[in-house]
């Protein structure tokens, strides 16, 4: 019996970057989202534009670095991912590990996969108020799934699950 509950309804983003994608490291990143029991509720290989790329990185559009990241994001397709589950923005940033790759915890993903800043292997939205911003730039609403997912039986006591 598929039991989903009421209180998850914190989304957030993953983009598997060019590096993941080329290094060949989308099923191993996926496979350490679904093991920790998060759900995949949306995903699909984009190639991203500038627009995209200034909207998303608006934050260091003017810098002078810019052209170069907004370059290695459009060196190939990301694959975007959309995660669901309780306070799913905390539980990504723990097992993506910080930013600058090289100092990331052994365990994290980019821990284990990365030894660059730019060239980390993956983005993920460090908030929920970013989630709730780049979850639709990445996603039409007809594309993330609604569905009960019966491991929650075993990853969520019942008191988390209302």
């Amino acid at each position: 019996m598929a039991m989903d509950f009421k209180g998850v309804s914190e989304k957030t983003l993953v983009l598997i970057k060019p590096d993941g994608v080329q290094r060949g490291l989308i099923g191993e990143v996926l496979m350490r989202f679904e093991r920790k029991g998060l759900k995949v509720v949306a995903m699909k290989m984009i190639s991203l534009d500038e627009a995209v790329l200034r909207e998303h990185y608006a934050h260091i559009a003017d810098k002078p670095f810019f052209p170069g990241v907004s370059s290695f994001m459009q060196s190939s397709p990301v694959v975007a991912i959309c995660l669901e589950g309780l306070e799913v923005v905390q539980a990504v940033r723990i097992l993506c590990g910080i930013t600058k790759a090289r100092a990331a915890d052994a365990g994290s993903i980019r821990g284990d996969f990365a030894m660059s800043v730019a060239c980390n292997v993956i983005h993920a939205s460090d908030s929920v108020e970013t989630a709730m911003k780049e979850v639709p730039r990445f996603f039409k609403q007809d594309e993330i799934y609604e569905y009960g997912k019966s491991e929650y039986e075993h990853v969520y006591m019942e008191d988390e699950k209302n």
